[in-house]
């Protein structure tokens, strides 16, 4: 993942709504969700939902597909793990990592 892609996916990311929507997505998992199920699960009036979901597409955040006559959304579980990959990548300045939910480095040195 590169700068441009990175800071499109935060910038999508960086609004309420689209963070509840992302999580919901990654919550459900690959099967996805339809527009109308996504608005009553988070309770975004479905004008907004629709702004909020082509932002989320936009940034490669989220994909979707025609399932007869509904629109069903799925998280990119790949751009999100290159995106924490991107973000991680430097993590510990080459030192082993604790497990990426502590993000706590193994290393005595105090560099920073």
């Amino acid at each position: 993942m590169d700068t441009s892609d990175a800071v499109a996916a935060l910038a999508a990311l960086a609004q309420e709504s689209r963070l509840a929507v992302f999580r919901l997505l990654i919550q459900i998992g690959p099967a996805g969700m339809a527009a109308g199920k996504i608005s009553e699960a988070t309770g975004i009036p479905p004008s907004s939902l629709s702004f909020h979901l082509k932002e989320l597409t936009h940034a490669d955040m989220a994909t979707s597909h025609q399932e007869g006559r509904f629109v069903i959304y799925t998280a990119n579980f790949s751009t999100a793990s290159n995106l924490v990959a991107f973000l991680t990548e430097n993590c510990c300045g080459g030192n082993p990592c604790m497990p990426i939910r502590n993000l706590k480095c193994t290393t005595t040195d105090e560099h920073f």
